[in-house]
């Protein structure tokens, strides 16, 4: 650059390079999210313990609403909106937000927890999207789907299906077990 003594230009290049190593050194620490799938599960043969200690994220915003009742006055969680001239519940869990596997309740079924209370949502692998762990069900009509969170009945609209189940694979693969098998003692 014009203006600049032949000291300062060498300067200028070794701090441009000092600041690019230091930006990819912090962006190699950051969380490599993928889908979990249901041959991820099966490649890894994870027991439940061991899934207990996998950190869950979620892929994208999920969205339950119900009809607020004159019960519900008191909410703690989430919040009270007027939606259509109906007060409505509405509790929203955010892309990126971390889960833990509360239980398996069933083969390819996993009851997840966002919250520090036991309510959980369900997710399963879906053939349709590639066999990832999406937000399930119990109904689903007029484009959207009935869940239970908590002691309610909630319902999420149809782009909430898609919501998966995402892990840091650099940090799973990096979990090991300690395990060993005892051979038995005999008599002499």
């Amino acid at each position: 650059p014009e203006g600049l003594s032949p000291i300062a230009t060498p300067i200028l290049k070794i701090s441009f390079l000092f600041a690019a190593v230091i930006l990819l050194g912090f962006s190699s620490c950051s969380p490599t999210l993928r889908p979990f799938t249901q041959r991820l599960y099966e490649e890894n043969e994870w027991s439940e313990s061991e899934l207990k200690r996998v950190q869950f994220y979620l892929s994208q915003d999920i969205v339950l609403r119900r009809q607020a009742s004159r019960a519900s006055s008191r909410i703690e969680e989430g919040a009270i909106k007027v939606r259509n001239g109906r007060k409505v519940e509405e509790v929203v869990i955010r892309k990126g937000t971390p889960g833990v596997l509360l239980f398996i309740p069933k083969d390819e079924r996993f009851a997840v927890s966002f919250e520090d209370n036991d309510k959980f949502l369900m997710f399963g692998p879906n053939p349709k999207a590639g066999d990832r762990y999406v937000l399930l069900a119990s109904d689903w009509n007029n484009r959207q789907g009935k869940v239970t969170y908590g002691e309610g009945k909630y319902w999420v609209d149809a782009n909430n299906g898609i919501a998966s189940l995402m892990v840091d694979l650099k940090r799973v693969r990096n979990t090991s077990v300690k395990s060993r098998t005892v051979g038995g003692r005999k008599v002499n």
